[in-house]
């Protein structure tokens, strides 16, 4: 296509984002707590009060199916207008007030509605599965430079407790996606009972040794306030204490079922978008390293239904390529490995392990044409490989000989995904780096502190006008 001719501009300009005012949708699901309550006040059917699990798990896939695939991309060119358009991020801003709304409101009622156990827990339930949505809400909004966004992104998150979660994905999940070392990454083999432990453990622990390291570099005791940890830690405590005071202990058991419900909903999304996806090792210089992370290393998916739920999480390569681009601007990328439903069908699948493995296992293989040791395996699987078993051994391609340029040397270095500079002369004092502080004295494992997805050698020389 020549890129210069005339009719493409023209076309761009003319483009409008038809999923504009479907956006609003996504403000209904923190209101199902609401429309639960008070069609269980009108009808007394219990069942209502578990809409949450009907909504989410039950009519969005249907949707899905009925309505098919989403086809709408914006325009390269019109990619930095849509996302200097205000209205979307009013959107996920206007999330958060509901969520909580909901949550109090679900909260009292269970304390004061005269509820038998069971309804309880269905109501419960239900602001458990909003409490995940939230927790994609945040992701959304964590992944942003300005600092208020990242403050709603750990508000959102203190209802289920998981404020780690703003550390751990940013700073360790996009550094290590696709990996063995990436807790938040499922292995070929590994069922999602499994996998759960492994991803909430191993997160936690990430996200604390990732803060940690953070403020030892600026000589700072970790046990302090200023922890990203610590103060997310803390929300949680004001949230819950709050509600145990003013409703009585006797609501801590909806409470941690709410949370976990809720973290419980995001590590089943975390499970199905990079099952089996392995980034092979590579040369970079005289040392090893990952591969980039490319679309390959992503299962996408492009149901309208769940992209409007999840803020199109579900165009997940674009996401791990572009990790601050904001939701409405990500792109389709025919590149990606395919799920054959929307986000929300997939959940129900991973919970019953042998229909996932039915599915997706032959199109992990297919993916690597048969080649099983490519695919990220679970140990119980690559023991087998290094034992030789005949039933997974099979031809092995030549990965190993790629090769990355070394970094080019400079003073002043910039993230060639996001664009963040390092000044010598100004450091990164939050980081940990004063003023001062040389490149050459940057650890080889620092990531950059915007985007995540760098790490210190891809970083590119830059020169300053003046």
């Amino acid at each position: 296509m020549d890129m210069g001719s005339s009719p493409a501009p023209s076309r761009s300009v003319r483009w409008r984002d038809r999923k504009r005012y479907l956006w609003l949708i996504a403000l209904v699901m923190p209101m199902l707590p609401f429309a639960a309550i008070g069609l269980h006040i009108w009808t007394q059917w219990s069942v209502w009060l578990w809409l949450g699990p009907i909504v989410i798990l039950g009519l969005v896939p249907v949707i899905d199916w009925v309505v098919g695939r989403d086809g709408a991309s914006a325009p390269d060119d019109q990619i930095a207008a849509l996302e200097a358009d205000r209205y979307y991020r009013w959107l996920t801003y206007a999330f958060l007030p509901i969520q909580y709304a909901g949550f109090i409101a679900g909260m009292f009622y269970i304390a004061r509605g005269g509820l038998s156990v069971m309804e309880g827990v269905g109501l419960a339930v239900t602001l458990g599965f909003i409490g995940g949505i939230g927790i994609n809400t945040a992701h959304e909004l964590g992944h942003k430079r300005e600092s208020h966004e990242r403050w709603l992104s750990k508000i959102a998150l203190a209802q289920c407790g998981y404020g780690h979660f703003y550390i751990e994905h940013n700073r360790g999940h996009h550094v290590r996606v696709a990996t063995p070392q990436d807790p938040a990454s499922s292995r070929l083999g590994e069922s999602f009972y499994a996998f759960w432990p492994r991803t909430v453990l191993g997160s936690a622990l990430s996200a604390w040794q990732l803060e940690s390291s953070r403020l030892v570099r600026r000589k700072k005791n970790p046990w302090r306030l200023s922890n990203d940890v610590i103060n997310a830690v803390a929300m949680t405590v004001v949230l819950w204490g709050a509600i145990l005071i003013w409703l009585g202990p006797g609501m801590i058991g909806y409470i941690l079922l709410q949370a976990f419900i809720g973290i419980t909903l995001l590590e089943a999304v975390n499970y199905l978008e990079h099952y089996g996806l392995l980034r092979q090792k590579v040369m970079h210089g005289d040392r090893e390293r990952y591969e980039r992370v490319e679309p390959r290393h992503s299962w996408n998916s492009n149901n309208i239904a769940t992209n409007v739920l999840l803020y199109h999480l579900q165009r997940h390569s674009d996401h791990h390529a572009h990790p601050i681009r904001r939701y409405q601007a990500l792109q389709d990328d025919e590149q990606a490995p395919v799920l054959p439903t929307g986000y929300a069908g997939m959940i129900l699948l991973a919970l019953v392990p042998p229909m996932w493995r039915r599915v997706m296992d032959p199109r992990v293989l297919a993916h690597y044409e048969g080649d099983t040791r490519l695919a990220n395996l679970t140990p119980r699987w690559r023991r087998r490989l290094e034992n030789g078993d005949a039933a997974l051994l099979l031809p092995v391609a030549d990965v190993g000989s790629q090769t990355i340029p070394p970094q080019a040397q400079g003073s002043i270095t910039a993230c060639p995904e996001c664009g963040f500079i390092y000044d010598p002369k100004v450091g990164a004092p939050r980081e940990g780096f004063a003023q001062g502080t040389p490149w050459r004295d940057v650890p080889d494992n620092w990531t950059c502190p915007d985007c995540g997805v760098r790490e210190k050698s891809d970083f590119v020389p830059v020169s300053v006008a003046g």
